[in-house]
C-alpha cells in the first residue's frame, strides 16, 4: 500500500505556509530558532490549523509560560527593526529596515539572486548601522536572526553559501559590510526581536 503524503504547516520558519513534503518543511525549520511546525494527514486539516495560533493547535504543554514572556519585557519603541525574506525555491533574497517609532521605511534592497535568509539579515543590520552612524544616532537595532546578530558581533559573515555566477553582488556586499564593521565603531545596541513574546517583527515582509 502506497504511503499517504502528509501536509506540513509552518507557523514560524524561513517561510510560513503549508508544504507537501518533509524536505520542503525541513528547509524552512531546520536550524531556524523558534521554529513552529506540525504535520497533518489531510490538506483540510492543515489549512484549518494554519489559520489558528500554533499553541492552540499543539496544546498547552508547548506554550511559553507567561512568566517567561513577562521577563522578556517590551521592545524599545525608539529603534530600527530589520528583516529579510528568502524564497527557498528561487533563492531570491531581499531585506528592509523600518523606523519602529513611526513605521517609516528606511531602506529596502533586493531581490538578490542565490542568497540566504541569514545573509540578508546580516546585510540589513549592517545597513542599519551605517544609516544610523551617518545621522549620528545610537538607536537600537532589532533583528529576529540570532545567527546574523552573532555574525555582526564577530564582524564576519560566517555563511556556507556557495558562490554562483548569479550572486557575485551578494558576496561583494558581504565583503563591504565586513570591512565597514572593522573600520567603524558604533554604540547602537543590536538586540534580538522576541517573536514569541511580541509577535511578528514589524519589518517582516508579510509573505505567510
Amino acid at each position: 500500500m502506497a504511503k499517504k503524503n502528509k501536509y506540513y504547516v509552518v507557523w514560524n520558519g524561513r517561510e510560513k505556509g503549508i508544504f507537501r513534503s518533509w524536505d520542503e518543511c525541513k528547509a524552512q525549520v531546520d536550524g531556524f530558532e523558534g521554529a513552529q511546525y506540525k504535520s497533518f494527514e489531510s490538506q483540510k486539516e492543515a489549512e484549518a490549523a494554519f489559520k489558528q495560533n500554533f499553541y492552540k493547535v499543539v496544546g498547552a504543554s508547548q506554550k511559553v509560560t507567561q512568566t517567561k514572556l513577562t521577563n522578556v519585557g517590551s521592545p524599545i519603541k525608539g529603534s530600527v527593526v530589520v528583516d529579510a525574506a528568502w524564497n527557498t525555491r528561487s533563492g531570491d533574497m531581499e531585506y528592509q529596515g523600518f523606523d519602529f517609532s513611526n513605521g517609516n521605511l528606511l531602506f529596502k534592497k533586493g531581490p538578490f539572486f542565490d542568497g540566504t535568509n541569514n545573509v540578508g539579515e546580516f546585510l540589513a543590520i549592517v545597513h542599519a548601522l551605517a544609516h544610523l552612524k551617518k545621522h549620528n544616532l545610537d538607536t537600537p537595532i532589532y533583528s529576529d536572526s540570532k545567527t546574523a546578530i552573532s555574525w555582526v558581533k564577530k564582524k564576519k559573515a560566517n555563511t556556507k553559501l556557495d558562490q554562483t555566477p548569479r550572486n557575485a553582488e551578494l558576496f561583494e556586499l558581504m565583503e563591504r559590510a565586513e570591512k565597514w564593521l572593522k573600520d567603524n565603531n558604533y554604540k547602537n545596541p543590536i538586540l534580538k526581536w522576541e517573536t514569541k513574546a511580541w509577535g511578528e517583527n514589524p519589518a517582516d515582509f508579510g509573505r505567510k
